[in-house]
């Protein structure tokens, strides 16, 4: 049985942003059939804002800015000069600076991960990226900052992208993989594309990863069969991994990811492409040795994020306001 839990989620493209040209004397209502959100602007003058992260104590709020600024809100909703020891982005399409997420141990090890798009591949292409740097005692920047993942091969000539970050309780680090707009690949188990990773903080491969040791097989899988998971939670009572993932012109998608398993894209989906013709390498909406999804959006909502008792932040246009059930504990 569903206990209707909500789960609080900032609705970005009013909290921050260029949409939002000037701060809000009276919060703002929005019902729902689940409640209703009261939403106030906190900061404004941002660039795309993408992802964002709560530091401890009411320090402020790390927010990443896509053209390849990350940037402090303060409790009084000044906003930082960029933040220097930030890496170089790819800003091209949906690429740029994306998420942003504190190390568990953050109050003892200050250790901030980026996510981002990185170019360099062949003809000009780019992949995702993660790392890792040490948030200063002033917060004026990161130190050290070291690439720990790169996606592999880089396919990306503007989309799909993924990139998510999320702890688990154990403290494995998942991150979610975009197939490049590169649909097989999602299915192509030498490749990075379409693909939900789990590693070690450090960016190391656990030794119990499901296909650790297979020839042929990137170590790093998790879970395959994705096209663009932008969005990801811990289930707050099991500690299970949800993941949201954007379909094509309908079929966006929940998933609840598990060890090894194959998520269907390109074989399995509910949507189209969107010139209106079917996906060609589409068997049905099931395909065997696929999981189906949790739910399915036959209207795609463009679910950018999707936070578990946190915020995230995204362009302004998409949507990210929602109060969500969550199962009970049992």
């Amino acid at each position: 049985m569903l206990r209707k839990t909500l789960i609080a989620t900032l609705c970005s493209s009013v909290l921050l942003g260029s949409a939002v040209p000037a701060m809000a004397a009276t919060p703002q209502a929005f019902p729902s059939e689940q409640g209703t959100l009261s939403l106030t602007p906190v900061a404004a003058g941002l660039d795309h804002p993408w992802a964002l992260a709560f530091l401890p104590d009411r320090q402020g709020i790390l927010v990443t800015e896509r053209p390849g600024n990350l940037r402090l809100v303060g409790a009084d909703g000044k906003l930082s000069a960029p933040l220097s020891g930030v890496p170089k982005v790819w800003a091209k399409g949906q690429g740029g600076l994306l998420d942003v997420a504190l190390s568990p141990d953050f109050k003892q090890d200050r250790m901030v991960y980026l996510s981002y798009a990185e170019g360099g591949g062949e003809g000009g292409t780019a992949g995702t990226a993660v790392g890792r740097g040490r948030l200063s005692d002033d917060l004026s920047g990161l130190k050290d900052f070291q690439v720990i993942f790169r996606q592999e091969p880089k396919l990306s000539t503007g989309n799909h992208f993924g990139s998510r970050l999320v702890f688990d309780r154990d403290g494995y680090l998942f991150v979610t993989l975009g197939e490049n707009n590169d649909r097989p690949t999602a299915q192509d188990l030498d490749k990075l594309q379409g693909k939900i990773v789990r590693l070690y903080p450090d960016g190391r491969v656990p030794d119990d990863n499901p296909f650790v040791g297979q020839a042929g097989v990137r170590p790093e899988i998790w879970s395959y069969g994705h096209r663009n998971p932008q969005g990801a939670a811990l289930n707050p009572w099991s500690g299970t991994l949800w993941e949201n993932e954007h379909g094509p012109k309908g079929g966006d998608e929940i998933n609840i990811i598990e060890r090894g398993k194959n998520y269907g894209w390109p074989l399995a989906t509910h949507g189209i492409n969107y010139s209106g013709q079917p996906i060609p390498e589409a068997v049905g909406q099931t395909a065997p040795g696929t999981v189906a999804p949790h739910h399915v959006w036959e209207k795609s909502p463009a679910s950018a994020a999707w936070p578990s008792m946190t915020a995230t932040a995204s362009s302004p246009g998409s949507t990210t306001c929602s109060l969500a059930p969550w199962p009970a504990r049992s």
